[in-house]
Order: C-alpha cells, then sequence, then structure tokens
C-alpha cells in the first residue's frame, strides 16, 4: 500500500479536529509533514515483512496536521478542504473540514420540508466528536455528536456527508459511520492519547 494512502486510513480512523483559528504556535510545519512522512513509510515497509515483537510509533497531533496541510490536496475528494485533526485522550477525539455541502444536497434529493439535508447550504466548517477503539486491527467510531457551522445536527446528516465524499467504484454507497475500518500494515491497535496516537504493528 502506498505511504500516502497509509496515512489517510490512519487518519480516517482517528477522525480528529482544530479550532477553527488556530493559533500562530499551532500553525503545521514542513519538518512536521516529513517526519510523518519517514513514519508512514517505515510502518508499510514494516508491514510487508514477517511479524515479530510489537514495534510503536507515536505519531502527534502537529504531525498529523502538517501531513494534512502540506501532502494530501491531491487526494482529498473535490469538496473538502481544510481537515484538521486533535487528539483529545482517552480513545476521545474530534474532526474538523470545511464541506461543500450544496454538493450533498444536489445529489440526493430530499424527501421532504423536514428533510434536515434539504437546508445543507454552501461551504461550511463540519465538526464531529467520538470516540475511537482501534485493536485487533480494526477501528470503529462511537460517534457523540456533530455540527454544521456550528449548529448541532443529527448522526444521520453527518452520514450522508460521510457517504457522499467517501463514494467510490468499489464502494458507491460510501463508509457507514457505523462499520469497523480493517488497519492496514499489520496495525493492531491505535491508543489515542492528549496530543497523540501511539500505533502499534
Amino acid at each position: 500500500m502506498p505511504a500516502n494512502h497509509l496515512t489517510l486510513i490512519v487518519a480516517a480512523a482517528l477522525v480528529a479536529g482544530a479550532p477553527l483559528a488556530p493559533r500562530a504556535a499551532d500553525v503545521p510545519a514542513r519538518r512536521e509533514a516529513d517526519a510523518l512522512k519517514q513514519k508512514i513509510a517505515a510502518m508499510a515497509e514494516r508491514g510487508n515483512l514477517p511479524a515479530r515483537q510489537p514495534v510503536r510509533t507515536t505519531v502527534s497531533e502537529r504531525e498529523v496536521n502538517a501531513y494534512l496541510a502540506f501532502e494530501t490536496g491531491d487526494l482529498l475528494p473535490t469538496g473538502v478542504m481544510g481537515p484538521t485533526l486533535s487528539m483529545l485522550g482517552d480513545g476521545r477525539v474530534s474532526g474538523r473540514a470545511v464541506v461543500d455541502l450544496d454538493r450533498v444536497r444536489l445529489a440526493r434529493k430530499p424527501t421532504s420540508l423536514l428533510d434536515p439535508v434539504s437546508y445543507l447550504r454552501g461551504k461550511l466548517p463540519v465538526e464531529a466528536v467520538g470516540t475511537v477503539t482501534a485493536r485487533n486491527g480494526a477501528a470503529a467510531l462511537q460517534l457523540e455528536s456533530a455540527s454544521v457551522a456550528g449548529v448541532p445536527v443529527p448522526k444521520i446528516v453527518l452520514q450522508q456527508i460521510v457517504s457522499y465524499y467517501s463514494r467510490s467504484d468499489e464502494d458507491p454507497d460510501g463508509i457507514d459511520l457505523d462499520d469497523q475500518v480493517a488497519l492496514p500494515s499489520r496495525i493492531r491497535d491505535i491508543h489515542i492519547e492528549r496530543g497523540r496516537a501511539v500505533i502499534v504493528q
């Protein structure tokens, strides 16, 4: 598996986010993106080797955000902008990106005026908070809350957004938030702490 794809899968498993207006000290640096790139390449290579003693790789929140800022522009679906990550500790994470909601609304005809999807308009920040459980080679998200432009929305709205932007030829329905995700490169566990994640192969 290409190293950049491994990064995106791990980032998706973490499903983390950051404030709307980061402090200057939080601005990602190129060297942090390069550091994560090297770690991802090492994990991908290790995943092709015979299993040995468990190896732990620590990935910082800053490294993931830097990688997302510098390395993933061509890999993000059109309409998703500025994804950021934050690791809250004890497995809890939050996630944020600016999303073109018109694409979601126009792709799915609302069933009635009460359908919340009918009110999705413009490019707005979408945020989610939840707990990630990643063990025995699989990761799952237990969603706690979601919001669009700071307004709480039900899980079904977030599901519609995720489904639309994760569609592919192999998976035309996109990702289901309740599904488990298989971790790549023989990753067994991910322990999410405050500001960092420890990945175990």
